[in-house]
């Protein structure tokens, strides 16, 4: 093994670039890539009814994690099958009961972690013990999905979320940054830019490249200084590298393409930032323009708590105070006019997508959903038996499907089912043991 004379620093590997063009999460998050649009640019505007028939929907996913949890005693029934006696929270979803399957007894092995709340960094990945010594994430499920498909659309997925954070992930285990602002996300979307600003990103990109091929030059000069372990990480960060050069080559062809026309009003954010329901509504509007118009196939929504009083009616105290409830009826109470508001948004989300018609079938007939939590019981930060509901696409839904509370089966064996489902072949993701979750079946 060769030893440096001297450490390396990241400085040495950008000098002579600019520094803030590194940010490779940050590329990573916003590039995108070129295809071919199903419903983008023909110049007609998108309402709410749908599209034309003769159009040939695409298959979509989105995941949803709500990081403080959800009091499960009112979220699963008391017994199996589609005849079960709707719990509080799906009351809520009582009309969409044929659309969903609500399911318990999944979780990821060894997600014990460096804090309580760790255990969301892995929700879509599965990786083991994050943020203890040695930790390094895997690739989310979406960036599985979209390394694949992206290609397609103007963006090749997005990442959002109510506080910047993100259940995204690269295959270099970089977190990338979560959109947190509704109005900026629709700028991106559906607002044009002058001949001007489109230069000017176009050149932007190609300065991009131009920082791209000077760092991978130093990382090719360094590399004869280093040891096999560094010289494995080089190599990684080449392919990342790589994969940059072609994202910002496709997004040089997008640049130039119209976007989609809408008959939505651009949003305004919500300026009280403890107006937590209202943010999510308005991302979750978002969410329904972005898939309509097929301007991405892949999306994934962080829904996070917060330590503050949110704007809820009847609520008093600071929400993740409330989560640890330590099972006191007051706290509990509290907490469940919270959660009772997130699931109201979820229904209202999917009357939405239930309202788009594609042909003979609606949106929801062709996105798969996965909505749940990162923690079974957010109280004693206990990441077993987490919450899932499946939603959409092409399952046969079951009503609520009761896997072992105790001994928990997989839950990246369902990740394998919505990759399928996108048309990734595969029949393993992560710490899966199996293809598919044994009691949902889907269609031919």
């Amino acid at each position: 093994m060769l030893i440096p004379k001297a450490s390396l620093s990241r400085r040495q590997l950008i000098q002579g670039t600019s520094a803030a063009a590194i940010a490779l999460p940050l590329l990573e998050a916003m590039g995108p890539s070129i295809g071919q649009s199903a419903l983008a640019g023909k110049g007609k505007a998108i309402g709410s009814r749908g599209v034309a028939s003769d159009v040939k929907a695409p298959k979509r996913f989105v995941a949803m994690c709500a990081t403080l949890g959800f009091h499960t005693p009112f979220l699963f029934p008391d017994t199996p099958g589609k005849d079960y006696t709707a719990p509080v929270y799906l009351q809520l979803l009582d009309r969409h009961r044929d659309d969903f399957t609500v399911i318990s007894g999944l979780s990821h092995p060894e997600q014990q972690g460096n804090n309580g709340h760790a255990s969301e960094l892995t929700w879509l990945t599965s990786a083991q013990r994050p943020g203890l010594a040695g930790f390094r994430n895997t690739i989310s499920l979406d960036q599985c999905i979209a390394q694949q498909i992206g290609i397609q659309t103007r963006f090749p997925y997005l990442a959002l979320s109510t506080s910047g954070r993100s259940m995204s992930w690269t295959s270099n285990g970089i977190e990338i940054p979560g959109v947190t602002s509704p109005s900026k996300l629709f700028q991106a979307l559906f607002l044009q830019g002058s001949e001007k600003q489109i230069e000017a990103e176009l050149g932007g990109l190609r300065r991009g490249r131009s920082i791209l091929d000077t760092v991978k030059g130093r990382a090719v000069e360094l590399d004869r200084q280093l040891g096999k372990a560094d010289r494995e990480k080089v190599d990684e960060y080449l392919t990342a590298v790589r994969n940059l050069e072609f994202r910002l080559q496709q997004s040089e062809g997008w640049v130039t393409q119209p976007k989609p026309k809408v008959t939505a009003s651009e949003p305004k954010d919500v300026l009280d930032r403890n107006d937590a329901i209202a943010k999510q509504k308005l991302l979750y509007d978002l969410i329904v323009l972005a898939l309509q118009t097929d301007s991405t196939r892949t999306i994934t929504y962080q829904l996070s708590g917060m330590n503050a009083v949110p704007v809820v009616p009847g609520v008093s105290s600071d929400w993740h105070g409330l989560s640890h409830h330590g099972k006191d009826p007051a706290k509990i109470d509290e907490l469940k006019l919270i959660e009772e508001a997130e699931f109201s948004a979820f229904s209202d989300f999917l009357d939405r997508l239930k309202s788009v018609s594609e042909g003979d079938a609606t949106l929801l007939d062709h996105t798969a959903i996965l909505f749940g939590s990162n923690l079974g019981n957010a109280s004693a930060h206990d990441w077993r038996n987490a919450p899932v509901i499946v939603a959409g696409a092409d399952f046969e839904h079951c009503g609520y499907l009761q896997h072992d509370s105790k001994n928990n089966t997989a839950l990246a064996n369902l990740f394998v089912d919505y990759a399928q489902f996108m048309g990734i072949d595969i029949d393993q993701f992560g710490s899966s043991t199996a293809a598919g979750i044994q009691g949902l079946v889907r269609g031919a």
